[in-house]
């Protein structure tokens, strides 16, 4: 059975990719990029993302503290995935003009 909630969230998880695979990110840098996202929501992907071995959440020992998350080598792992998802979604939407 298809869960809309499950589909949001997925789709920023997607969007967080995106910009992981541009530089590291902080986490009020990439609430500010995500439109719309919540703190809760943001928070919650990024552990999980952590949790499953995607990303890599560095805590820099400094006043205020700085914590920046970056791909770990199996997230850079699915970017061929996400180029052919870009790809076949450019092409999907030619067709559709």
């Amino acid at each position: 059975m298809f869960c809309p909630g499950f589909a949001q969230r997925l789709i920023w998880k997607l969007l967080i990719l995106r910009n992981l695979f541009m530089r590291p990110w902080r986490f009020n840098e990439l609430r500010k990029d995500l439109e719309g996202i919540s703190q809760k929501v943001l928070t919650d992907s990024l552990r999980a993302m952590e949790e499953d071995g995607i990303i890599t959440r560095t805590v820099y020992a400094e006043v205020p503290p700085r914590v920046e998350y970056v791909l770990s080598p199996l997230g850079e792992s699915m970017k061929p995935i996400l180029d052919a998802m870009e790809q076949w979604g450019t092409e999907y939407k030619k067709m559709m003009l």
